[in-house]
This record gives C-alpha cells, structure tokens and sequence, in this order.
C-alpha cells in the first residue's frame, strides 16, 4: 500500500522561494501523465505537479498531453474520439493507464499543487466543475491549483465560469501578449519557455505574476534559472533541481 506520508512529505525544496514541479509527474522517469509517474514526482520531492487533460467521447477528462493515442500506447486513434471505457482498455508504456482528472485530484488529495494544462477542446467547462465540486466538496483548496494553457478560449472560458480558480498563461512565442492577455483574466501565473527568459525578464513578470517556467532538464540552465527568481520550475526529472 502507497505510503501517502512518505509522498507528501514537504521537507525537500528546490530553494525556499522556489517551487519544484513535475512535469507530467516525473516525465524523464516513468511514463508520462500517469498515476505511476505521479507517484514517482511526489516521492523525489516535488512541491507540485503539472499535467495535461483531454475530453473523452463520453465527457470525462483524462490525463493524457497527445491528441492521439499513437506515440504513448498501443492504441490508435484521436482521444477524443474514444469512450473512457475504451481509453481504460489501452495501455500506456510501461504498462500503465490513462488515468482521469478526478482520479488524479483524488489521490493527490490537496497535498500539494496541481498544474492542470488545459490541452484538448473543450476541456474548460468539465475542469471548472469538476475543481469546484473537489473544493466544496473534497477539501481542496484554490490556492494549491493553477488551470493553465496556450489556448486563450478555454482560459477566457474558465475565467467566464468560475473567477476563483488560478489561471495561468503559457507561452513560448510572446511574451508581452501573454501578459496583456493575462491581465484581462486576472491570472496569477505567466508559464514561459525557459529558453524566453533572462533576469530582467523575470524581474518584470514578477512585478504582476508569479513565474512558473517550463522545461528545464539539463543542470546549466537549472542553475541559470534558479539564479533568475522564478516562483517555479517544471521539470521532466525533479530530482536534477
């Protein structure tokens, strides 16, 4: 049995203003977006985890980054065409499942932050219910979740449905669009691509937002983004930071 304690323990940082994040849970470890690979991300240490959701045929949202089956299972196919009782069917590599969201938000169990990338259509209005009913309901708390995505609409939509849910900015082309978009959803986060920033950057973002940035994996640009004062860093291998 899972020892729970063992995996939220909130000892281990990457530095005491900086977030350790998992990318897809630990994404250089096990396979990606997985309950298994999440498990791993929380027993190297992590503050938070950041993963990717679809909208299954049949409505549920599952934690998967692809449109199609192709690349992480022996299935095929987009996933957005399958039922969740198919999706349950496919294995994932290493023989893992696709798990829900609601799966995920009930393991973690509010324990530490939860990064949902809204990645597939239609995705905000399920999330937004289903973040709502885990905090009325579930004890989480809006403060330990951030609903990220590139894709404005499906921000704009959450922010339309429910103004107490984080929402955060991802980028990798603009930044100055993504903060003029940002300011007009009130987010908290701006999400850049580490190659985008520099210690002025930084400095500037973190004047409205915090930065969480995205994906930092080799230790010389670690130790260059460390330097610059992120809020947090989302890595495929956590236990590097």
């Amino acid at each position: 049995m899972l020892n729970l304690h063992r995996y939220f323990d909130k000892n281990y940082k990457v530095d005491k203003n900086i977030l350790n994040i998992g990318h897809r849970g630990a994404k250089g470890h096990l396979a990606e977006n997985t309950l298994e690979s999440i498990k791993k991300a929380l027993d190297l240490g992590v503050d938070g985890i950041e993963i990717d959701v679809h909208r299954c045929a049949t409505g549920q949202l599952v934690v998967f980054h692809d449109f199609t089956l192709d690349r992480m299972t022996n299935g095929t196919g987009e996933v957005s065409k399958h039922t969740l009782n198919q999706l349950k069917q496919v294995e994932v590599k290493g023989r893992c499942q696709i798990p829900t969201l609601s799966e995920v938000l009930s393991f973690l169990n509010n324990k530490c932050l939860l990064n949902i990338e809204l990645k597939g259509h239609d995705t905000a209005q399920e999330a937004s219910r289903l973040i709502d009913f885990f905090v009325e309901k579930k004890g989480w708390d809006y403060a330990n979740i951030v609903v990220s995505s590139f894709q404005k609409v499906l921000l704009q939509k959450v922010y339309e449905i429910n103004k107490k849910i984080p929402l955060g900015v991802l980028t990798d082309t603009n930044l100055d669009e993504a903060v003029a978009f940002a300011k007009t959803i009130n987010a908290v986060s701006i999400h850049p691509d580490y190659t985008m920033l520099t210690e002025e950057i930084v400095e500037n973002l973190k004047e409205n937002f915090k930065v969480y940035t995205y994906t930092v994996n080799n230790l010389k640009p670690i130790k260059r983004i460390k330097s610059y004062g992120v809020d947090g860093i989302i890595s495929d291998f956590p236990n590097r930071l």
